[in-house]
Formats: C-alpha cells, structure tokens, sequence
C-alpha cells in the first residue's frame, strides 16, 4: 500500500490525481531529485530512446521529404546542438515498474503521437479533443473505452470512478494481468493510461460515485463534457442522469449486448425523461443495495427485454441460480469501446447530436447467407 499511496496525491475526500513524476534536467530541482531518486535506487530501470522519438517528430514536420538514416540522424543532430541530450525532453518515473524514461516534452509527445490520427481527426480537431473532460463510472467495461480515447487522444482529462478490487473473474474482459489482483481497478486503469500518455491528467474516485461525491465528480476542475455510465449499481445510474441533465452533461452507455450504445444528449435536451422515458418514477433509495437477481426487473426495462439477445434473456433468468450475475463478453466489450470512444469524440466536435440507442449487432451484420438460426 505504500508504494501506491507514493504515486497518488490527495486534493479531496475519495478524489486523487494519479500521475507519475516529472523530472525536466534542465532544471537544477529537477536535476538534483532524479540524481536522488537513482541514488536510492541503484537497480531503477532507465529506458532511454529519445533520439528516435526526435527522429519521428522531424519526419512527421517534414512529410513530404524522403531520409536516409544517415540524413535523418543529421538533422537530429544539428537540431540538438551543444545541447546535452539528457536535459532536453522530459524524464518520466513509473514507481509501479521502477523504470525511468525520456520522453519528448509535451507538446512535441502529442504531435509525434497522434501524428498517425491526420486526418481522419484534423489538428484543429484534435486540439478541442485534447481539451475535453470525460468522466466514466464503472471499470470493467469503462475500462476499454477509457484506453480507446486515451490511444486516440479524445480526452485531456479523464475522470475514473468505481469502488471495486481486479478480481480473477474480471480478466475475461478487463486488459490487465494476474500481477494486479487486488489492486483497484482505477489504479489498474490509470497507470496503464499513465504508460501511454503521462500528460493526459487522471482523477481516481476508488469509493465509486455516490450522493456525496457526484457534484464533486461533475464539476470540481470545471465542467465534464461528456459522461460514460459503465457502473452495475441501479441506484448511482438514476443519481448520474438526474444529476447529468441538472447539469446539461449528455451520457453515453454501452451495454455489451448486441452492439447497443446509449445517447442521452441533456446538454441538448434539458427536460429530457431519463433512459428515454422506458423507466418511470424510479426512486434512488428503493434501488439501493440490491442483489443481482433483484436487479433483474429493473434492467429488463432499461435495456428493454424485447431488445436483448436471446442468450442474455436466458442468461438473466438463471442469475443467482447457475450463475452469479449476467454475462459479458470480451468481443462484446472492444466492440463498445470503439462504438463509446467514437460517439463520444462526434459528440465532442458537435458531429453527432442526437439521443437514442443504436445498434452494432455482428451477430446480425456477419452471419450465413442462408441460416437457420439455431445458437440464439
């Protein structure tokens, strides 16, 4: 528990930004806490490959000249100067790891690597993206969204909340290995996200989202733009909408069956009836602390049961008998995160502003030509 308490900073009750440390040589703090640091920790592993990221940064300004090695590593050279190599850039420490590496500083990390986006995402594009506040509650399959926006870079900031541990029966969908049991899964999701873009800024909530918290979550550091409802509890998805369109925040929800992503746009319809009206009156407190066969009814009419595939219908009917809760699927969870990542980068550029659910089912789109459907 130390080594996690060393990488997390507390602003607030249940709030935490989760980074790694920085370290610029050129300047003298800066200098003297990673000689320090390397000091204390003669075994710490120090990746080193600045020169090639350099070598990117000046092909991806330069995309219409063709370089030999032998141009390219001279144009490097001449760009760096009298220069030392180890003050430019940035040195970024990862405690979990115990590894050390030298990055391009922020602006030039960005460029090189969302350079591959151009231009099904435009630099002007990417510049808002890279301003937008998203919160996602629920880790499981807000897990695989939340590394899809950060990969595309469709967020400058990214708001994690659930409450829960990696358990063994999590890794037939979350991205993580058998060295993280135990672990929260905010954690598990902000260090990963912290491996592939330290500048992205990351809240931890590790109670989850409650009545005490939610304004906190929503606002605290400026207004979320979008929020992503991943989370299992009945009671916390009725408190995020009511909250949500208080607020004019649109909410978007995967549901891993059958391709289906949730649109909500509040920002753009303010006495819009939560989960679009299918759910009358229901009542924070009375769905509170259910078990998961009495969450049942309740999820049939969200979802809408007609809707469900037939498997989850069949499955849902055995909750708390043969099986502990409903079924989710590893291909199912991808699928949502590429469909949640990419309604919420078009709702982020203002191409895409409508409510309602929409379907990807592959089991509908990639079957037989001539079938009689026996496996439901």
């Amino acid at each position: 528990m130390t080594a996690l308490l060393q990488t997390l900073t507390r602003e607030g009750q249940e709030q935490w930004t989760y980074k790694p440390s920085f370290f610029r040589l050129s300047q003298q703090e800066d200098s003297e806490r990673l000689q320090e640091l390397m000091e204390a920790n003669p075994n710490l592993d120090v990746v080193d490959s600045f020169l090639g990221q350099k070598e990117e940064w000046v092909k991806a300004t330069n995309p219409d000249r063709r370089w030999s090695q032998e141009e390219l590593q001279a144009e490097v050279a001449r760009q760096v100067g009298d220069a030392r190599i180890e003050e430019l850039g940035v040195w970024v420490y990862y405690p979990w790891k115990n590894t050390i590496v030298h990055l391009l500083d922020e602006e030039e990390f960005v460029f090189v690597r969302t350079n591959r986006n151009r231009n099904k995402i435009t630099m002007a594009e990417q510049a808002i993206l890279c301003q937008q506040k998203v919160g996602i509650i629920g880790l499981s399959v807000g897990q695989s969204i939340a590394m899809t926006l950060v990969m595309e870079r469709s967020v400058g900031e990214l708001r994690l909340a659930d409450f829960d541990t990696l358990e063994l029966s999590n890794l037939n969908r979350i991205r993580a290995g058998v060295h993280e049991l135990g672990v929260p899964k905010v954690v598990v999701s902000a260090r990963e996200i912290a491996e592939i873009d330290p500048f992205i800024k990351v809240v931890c909530y590790t109670q989850g989202i409650n009545e005490e918290n939610i304004d906190l979550f929503l606002m605290d550091g400026g207004k979320l733009n979008l929020v992503l409802d991943e989370c299992d509890s009945l009671d916390v998805k009725v408190l995020i909408r009511l909250k949500a369109r208080e607020l004019g925040i649109p909410v978007v929800m995967d549901t891993s069956d059958r391709g289906l992503i949730d649109v909500e746009r509040f920002d753009l319809e303010p006495n819009r009836p939560i989960f679009h009206g299918l759910v009358e009156d229901l009542d924070v407190e009375s769905l509170k602390n259910l078990s998961n066969q009495e969450k049942i009814p309740f999820v049939m009419k969200i979802v809408s049961y007609e809707s469900m595939s037939s498997r989850l219908k069949e499955s849902l009917k055995e909750v708390g008998t043969s099986i502990l809760t409903w079924p989710q699927l590893a291909s199912s969870v991808m699928l949502g995160a590429a469909s949640g990542a990419d309604v919420c980068r078009r709702i982020a550029l203002g191409q895409f502003r409508d409510s309602g659910r929409y379907y990807i089912d592959l089991e509908e789109l990639l079957r037989n030509r001539q079938q009689n459907d026996t496996n439901g």
